[in-house]
């Protein structure tokens, strides 16, 4: 069973279009929704990058059922770790109940904004792992004192805390990431469907626990059209986390995927509007073990149409396939 999810995806649309999404996505019977958070867009053709938290607190407001969700926040180097537990806790409230707190440990494209180097991948795993302790204690109640290897926290305490805190997931790439998740977060984040991402996750405590994917598509009658704009805004996913945590700019998105086709792009997102492909694309994530998969629909202006054929056509070929609510 395979709960199927919309992203609300900042880089690609303002704050009032995103929170008209969500609100049609709930509407439509999408079972949750994840936002991303970022500061810059992967590639200047993506046109937006505003604050996801206030879009958040908008999307809780307006909406009334549909799950929210950061994918994902890095507590680290914009967002100092007390400051995302006081958020993450309003947003809990104000959605009633509804939130989970997505964290992982950032790109470079999105965090160099606040001048503070970009350290290695070990460094930024150890600092996400000291965040999430901070973040946890701040969620327990009480005055919280932290003197550590990266972070100091000065008699700090939420005011207004929701009964039940967040759920953290954390996203990961490899086995470090995987054993990080497995011993501190709720659930599990990925955006490839590995099975050996989940199966490390497990070895390191996490079984039983959500994990939850995600998946570019690109929805359009016109199957070259969708393949044009996935090509014009999302040619970079398959550069590999490696990679794409690492640049600082959309300028270099832009220049490392100058060789990438349209046809490249067309083997790896699926396009057009033959649910059976789109089904087909969802259904490794399954047979990976995933419990739920978040849909982004490539382009902003074009998620009204996706919208309507996934209420018509998509949701009820991806439930009869995978066995979704």
């Amino acid at each position: 069973m395979v709960q199927i999810g919309y992203t609300m995806m900042t880089e690609q649309a303002g704050p009032r279009e995103l929170v008209g999404h969500v609100v049609r996505a709930e509407e439509v019977g999408f079972d949750f929704s994840v936002t991303s958070d970022h500061y810059f867009p992967w590639l200047r053709s993506q046109g937006h990058s505003p604050y996801a938290w206030s879009v958040l607190g908008a999307a809780a407001q307006a909406t009334s059922r549909i799950p929210l969700m950061t994918y994902v926040t890095c507590p680290t180097f914009r967002y100092h770790p007390a400051v995302v537990a006081q958020k993450a806790a309003t947003l809990q409230l104000l959605s009633e109940g509804r939130f989970r707190l997505g964290l992982g440990s950032g790109e470079n494209l999105n965090e160099h904004v606040v001048g503070g180097g970009w350290p290695t991948v070990d460094v930024r795993h150890e600092m996400l792992q000291e965040a999430v302790e901070i973040i946890r204690a701040l969620f327990e109640g009480g005055h919280v004192n932290h003197r550590g290897a990266h972070f100091d926290v000065e008699s700090a305490r939420l005011w207004d805390r929701p009964d039940s805190a967040p759920p953290i997931g954390i996203a990961v790439s490899g086995q470090r990431s995987c054993a990080l998740a497995g011993k501190h977060a709720d659930l599990v984040i990925a955006t490839e469907p590995k099975p050996g991402l989940l199966e490390a996750f497990d070895r390191h405590g996490g079984e039983g626990k959500p994990r939850v994917g995600q998946l570019p598509v690109s929805y359009d009658p016109d199957r070259n059209t969708a393949i044009q704009r996935a090509h014009d805004q999302f040619r970079w996913f398959g550069s590999g986390w490696k990679v794409n945590s690492e640049l600082p700019h959309p300028d270099s998105f832009d220049a490392a995927t100058r060789f990438v086709t349209p046809d490249d792009v067309a083997e790896s997102i699926p396009c057009g509007d033959d649910p059976d492909v789109f089904v087909d694309a969802v259904r490794p994530y399954a047979e990976a073990g995933f419990t739920e998969v978040a849909l982004v629909q490539i382009g902003g202006e074009s998620q009204p149409a996706f919208l309507d054929w996934s209420e018509k056509t998509l949701l009820p070929a991806l439930r009869e396939a995978l066995g979704g609510s």
